[in-house]
């Protein structure tokens, strides 16, 4: 039933996309929205520090007048899935990213601390048992831990720190340093700890497009097992928090790519988000350039697929 739901909202959706004007100026730091043009100035930034992110033109018939022709999309290939999510360790470090509501909150998952993902029991949390001041004391709480993991500083690590190539990113007066933490080229087997047998390793495409209609980013997956069979519709949830399946990830059609309907976050809460995170960072005497967006979006949006290994960006500074 809740696929017909998000069935008929998509094809409504897809009139309202098309009805809706191209946003012309900028609103990011008042409502965490993005215009074309800035979502390919973060596109530019992303590609030039995680270069596993690449732009592409997709499908001719769906070129999209208001983007490139030849910056259409973003995609990731080949991004490893070691672990379901259930076989990971729900703990009380659970934190509710926006408040619970009709349509349902973000929920951080999968903070960042690698003992959650070594566990083997399950314990689920439920949202209904939080007050409202608790929600909102996680969500502040969370916000706070994101921004420490994203390390923002004042001051450039010496000699780390990537240095902008691109004349159109040069002149952005803060830099970020990216850390790759894992060689997809070189990736070997990974071991069972418990039985020391190779764990069959799931691998995922990702791409990011712009959404018209949200005005915001846009993130979908396309799963593949160990022997690059496409993966069910089932078995992609597998892949995806409980608390986000069917929700907050649906099926749809890609705007640029013929085919099935591959699995997305729905962009819905994703201005309301990173308002949040705009606000924070000002806040705490910064300021957040566009040119970050795509960084941070790939941050919070790891909470709906904790498991799916894409995030290269985990350590920098701005």
């Amino acid at each position: 039933m809740q696929n017909v739901i998000n069935s008929v909202k998509g094809t409504a959706l897809g009139v309202a996309e098309y009805l809706t004007p191209v946003l012309k100026d900028s609103k990011f730091k008042e409502t965490g929205v993005l215009t074309p043009e800035e979502f390919v100035k973060a596109g530019d930034h992303l590609v030039h520090h995680c270069p596993t992110w690449q732009w592409s033109s997709g499908d001719e018939s769906k070129i999209k007048p208001y983007l490139p022709k030849n910056k259409q999309f973003l995609l990731t290939r080949n991004v490893p899935c070691y672990k379901r999510c259930k076989q990971l360790e729900y703990t009380d470090q659970e934190k509710i990213v926006q408040p619970e509501d009709g349509e349902g909150g973000w929920v951080d998952t999968h903070p960042t601390n690698e003992s959650s993902i070594e566990g083997s029991g399950t314990a689920e949390m439920s949202n209904e048992e939080k007050s409202d001041t608790e929600e909102n004391e996680d969500m502040q709480n969370n916000l706070g831990n994101a921004i420490a993991d994203l390390a923002l500083a004042d001051d450039d690590d010496d000699g780390e720190a990537a240095v902008m190539e691109d004349s159109d990113l040069e002149d952005e007066e803060d830099e970020a340093e990216v850390k790759p933490i894992f060689d997809r080229e070189n990736a070997k087997p990974k071991l069972s700890e418990q039985s020391g047998e190779i764990i069959q390793t799931r691998t995922y495409d990702l791409n990011i497009t712009y959404d018209k209609y949200y005005q915001t980013p846009r993130l979908w997956v396309s799963g593949h097992d160990e022997n690059r069979h496409p993966l069910s519709v089932d078995q992609m949830y597998e892949d995806v928090s409980q608390d986000h399946a069917k929700r907050t990830v649906t099926m749809e059609n890609h705007p640029h790519i013929p085919g099935p309907p591959m699995a997305s976050v729905h962009p819905c809460r994703h201005a309301e988000v990173m308002k949040f995170f705009i606000q924070t960072v000002t806040e705490g005497g910064r300021e957040l350039g566009v040119h970050m967006y795509l960084i941070i979006f790939l941050k919070f949006v790891q909470a709906v697929i904790p498991t799916i290994e894409y995030d290269y960006t985990q350590n920098f500074t701005m």
